[in-house]
């Protein structure tokens, strides 16, 4: 969290009487965020699945996005909206996201690339995987006006997503609100934040990974932009949160405690890396995991706050401070991956195969596209024993209490 964020959105008088607004924060990771869903339902089992959701505002970034519009879609049932965005993930498979673009270069081919390269390169697919299949499955699972309505009804108060545009290099978040809680739009240096009403193009924009799937357009303030992924260049997930006025936040993360490359016993993998290990690390910095700085920075402004609200009680100053708590993986995401690898369809497997990705070093690349029932029910499982694992500071959290030490 910058401080233009600190100084433009906690320095607002704590309304009287007012509800604490909780956040749902969920970070990008492709196949990953089904860690997400466990997570979820984690806490389902420590608050009980109520009629009332525990969330007032859902952001939501690649992944991360599609869970929390699906969240969003289910507003008006509650904690069970939960139960059947499991039922969703575990029902899905890999050629409902995604299909394998044929990309095969002949002789004839190869030669006119030798002489002209430009023309070969304007020959070849935009990306190596065709989202049409995701686009068609999002038809059923997420409805933009059952969102507008839960809305409009207060089940929600904000939904925003984040994406990445490569005509500008900015990085956009997409927020949509109900006519009773409006907020105005937002700017930081390389930010900007436009109300808009969420639809299927903002969602697989902010999904679409670079090179691996194709970039998306979307009208932006009456112009057209093409984007990708909303992890690329996020350095602030907890900002939109903030700005939309939450006043305490819980961050869900898919980063892991161990990077792809280290084998057992903490030995790096020896040798030339393959070209998995390449795309692995690649992706990593696009999914650079920035949750646990952000949430750092918080708790210093936070802390901050306090004490300048102590030195100059006489004075009247007034703020909104936010209690902030992330949940991250507690084991190697890259070692689920390669335990289940076989489970992909054949044609992405031997795509991988092809790069190393079947290997320990290059997992991690697998670990993004494995949209398959082992997987994803591993990943869940995780989720839920690592929130039950916290149930102490889940409950303080949602008490509104100081949080004990994990």
């Amino acid at each position: 969290m910058t401080l233009g964020t600190a100084f433009g959105s906690l320095f607002e008088p704590p309304q009287e009487g007012a509800s604490p607004r909780t956040a749902l924060v969920l970070m990008g990771g492709g196949a990953r965020t089904a860690y997400q869903v466990g997570v979820l339902l984690g806490l389902a089992q420590i608050l009980g699945s109520g009629s009332r959701a525990w969330f007032d505002i859902l952001v939501g970034t690649s992944a991360g996005a599609l869970n929390a519009a699906c969240l969003a879609d289910q507003a008006p049932v509650g904690a069970v909206a939960v139960e059947r965005l499991a039922q969703f993930w575990l029902a899905l498979r890999s050629e409902q996201v995604y299909s394998v673009q044929p990309w095969r270069v002949g002789p004839g081919l190869r030669w006119a690339g030798l002489i002209s390269p430009t023309w070969l390169l304007r020959r070849l697919p935009r990306a190596l995987l065709e989202a049409s299949p995701l686009a068609q499955h999002l038809d059923r699972a997420v409805r933009p006006a059952r969102i507008a309505r839960a809305l409009e009804q207060g089940h929600l108060q904000a939904l925003a997503v984040t994406a990445s545009s490569y005509t500008s290099g900015l990085h956009w978040t997409f927020y949509q609100t109900g006519a009773r809680w409006q907020r105005p739009a937002w700017q930081r240096p390389g930010r900007r934040a436009v109300p808009e009403v969420i639809g299927h193009g903002h969602l697989l924009a902010s999904a679409a990974i670079p090179c691996l799937f194709p970039a998306v357009p979307l009208q932006v303030q009456g112009r057209t932009e093409y984007f990708g992924d909303g992890s690329m260049r996020q350095i602030a997930p907890l900002s939109p949160a903030f700005n939309l006025g939450a006043t305490r936040i819980l961050a869900i993360g898919v980063g892991q405690p161990e990077r792809s490359g280290m084998g057992h016993g903490g030995t790096v993998a020896a040798g030339y890396p393959s070209l998995a290990q390449i795309a692995t690390h690649a992706m990593a910095s696009v999914f650079h995991d920035t949750l646990e700085a952000d949430v750092e920075q918080a708790e210093r402004v936070n802390a901050g706050l306090r004490r300048w609200r102590q030195a100059t009680a006489a004075g009247g100053w007034s703020y909104r401070s936010v209690q902030v708590m992330a949940i991250q993986p507690s084991r190697s995401l890259d070692e689920l991956a390669q335990a289940h690898v076989r489970a992909l369809p054949e044609a992405a497997f031997r795509a991988l195969k092809w790069l190393g990705g079947t290997q320990a070093a290059g997992a991690a690349l697998a670990s993004y596209l494995l949209f398959e029932p082992p997987f994803v029910q591993a990943l869940m499982d995780l989720g839920r024993s690592d929130a039950l694992a916290r149930r102490a500071q889940i409950e303080a959290f949602f008490d509104g209490q100081a949080m004990p030490s994990a």
